[in-house]
């Protein structure tokens, strides 16, 4: 039962990998391409390992994979944020079909 569940959760990483590589190369800036990669590795990375972990259990490999989801959890939405913000600081701007720059209306209000 949970090496079926296992191999579910690796090709639905694998499907959120993939649609995160297209959306790399598809999707119009900077911006929209940070929020893809980011749920990619999230997601992506994050199902596959934890789809390992149920392959292999707690032996070595499994906790090894718990270990870096774990890590991937905590880094990965924070670094996207941090990239984000460096590209808007540093002078990048968003593309015109964008709707929304809530970074740059609070600039002009002062906060």
């Amino acid at each position: 039962m949970n090496e079926t569940i296992g191999m579910v959760l690796i090709i639905v990483g694998l499907a959120f990998d993939f649609f995160g590589c297209l959306g790399l190369i598809r999707l119009p800036d900077v911006y929209n391409r940070i929020q893809a990669s980011a749920k990619c590795v999230t997601l992506g990375t994050c199902g596959i390992l934890f789809g390992l972990f149920l392959f292999k259990g707690f032996s070595l490999a499994g906790i090894k994979a718990l270990l870096c989801l774990l890590f991937i959890i905590i880094t990965a939405p924070v670094s996207a944020h941090a990239l984000a913000r460096g590209a808007y600081l540093s002078g990048v701007k968003p593309c015109k079909e964008n709707v929304a720059d809530a970074y740059g209306e609070d600039k002009l209000k002062g906060r």
